[in-house]
C-alpha cells in the first residue's frame, strides 16, 4: 500500500470520515514534512519515517488515552523534540498519557508521576518532583573567584567539601550540607571570602535515580 492510502485507512478505523482523515492527514504529513512520501509504498519507509507515520495516526482522532511505548525510538534530537512537544500539547488539552522508556530524560521532561520497574516488579513511584526531593542529597555546586584557601575558611563544621577544582579564572565545588544548616549563613561567610558567581544545589536526576533504585533494588515509596 501507499503510505498516504494506508494513513486514511487507519484514520477510517478510528472513526473519521474520508474527508475529515485527509484535511486532518495533509495537515499532519506537512508539518512532520513527509509531503513527499505520500505515494511511496510502505515498505520503503526508514524507521524515523515509520515512527512519524504510526504517531500520526495514533494521535489524528485526539484521543482521551494514548499508551506509547518508546515513542522517541528513531529519532534524530529536532524530531524527537517535535514529538515531546506534540505530547505536551495533547497533555494540556486534558489527554492522558502513559509512556513507557528507558530514557529518563524523557520522564522529566514529560511526566508527572512515574513508576519504576525492575525485574517485573514495582520498586519505586509517585509524582517526579516528588521522588528528586526524596533522592536530594543536600549537596550544593557553587562557583566562585577567589583561593580555595579562602573558599575553605568559610566552610565550618556544618559542610564537608566534597570536591573542587579550577577552571581559567573560576573554581567550583561541591559541598554537603551535613545538618540541614541554614544556606543563606554559608552564603554570607563565603561573601566575606570570595566572590560567589553561582550556587546552586545538585538534584539527583531521574537517571540518578534509575541507577540507584536499581542497584538498591529495595521498594521506595514517594
Amino acid at each position: 500500500m501507499e503510505v498516504g492510502e494506508q494513513a486514511i485507512y487507519l484514520a477510517r478505523l478510528k472513526g473519521l470520515s474520508r474527508a475529515d482523515a485527509l484535511k486532518k492527514l495533509r495537515y499532519w504529513f506537512e508539518k512532520f514534512e513527509l509531503q513527499s512520501w505520500w505515494r511511496k509504498k510502505v515498505e520503503e519507509l526508514s524507521k524515523g519515517m515509520q515512527q512519524k507515520v504510526q504517531f500520526i495516526v495514533t494521535i489524528l482522532h485526539e484521543p482521551k488515552l494514548l499508551i506509547l511505548d518508546e515513542p522517541f525510538t528513531g529519532f534524530d534530537p529536532i524530531n524527537a523534540n517535535l514529538i515531546k512537544d506534540e505530547l505536551l500539547g495533547l497533555r494540556q488539552k486534558g489527554a492522558t498519557i502513559i509512556l513507557s522508556t528507558h530514557r529518563m530524560e524523557s520522564v522529566e521532561e514529560l511526566c508527572t508521576h512515574i513508576a519504576l520497574i525492575n525485574k517485573s516488579k514495582k520498586i519505586l513511584d509517585g509524582q517526579v518532583k516528588d521522588v528528586r526531593k526524596q533522592f536530594r542529597s543536600n549537596l550544593f555546586e557553587i562557583e566562585y573567584k577567589g583561593t580555595s584557601v579562602g573558599f575553605a575558611n568559610a566552610l565550618w563544621t556544618g559542610f564537608e567539601l566534597v570536591e573542587t577544582r579550577a577552571q581559567d579564572d573560576h573554581a567550583f565545588a561541591v559541598i554537603k550540607n551535613l545538618n540541614n544548616s541554614s544556606t543563606n549563613d554559608l552564603l554570607r561567610q563565603l561573601l566575606n571570602e570570595v566572590e560567589v558567581v553561582s550556587f546552586r544545589e545538585r538534584i539527583p536526576t531521574m537517571n540518578d535515580i534509575f541507577i540507584e533504585s536499581v542497584q538498591n533494588n529495595k521498594p521506595v515509596e514517594a
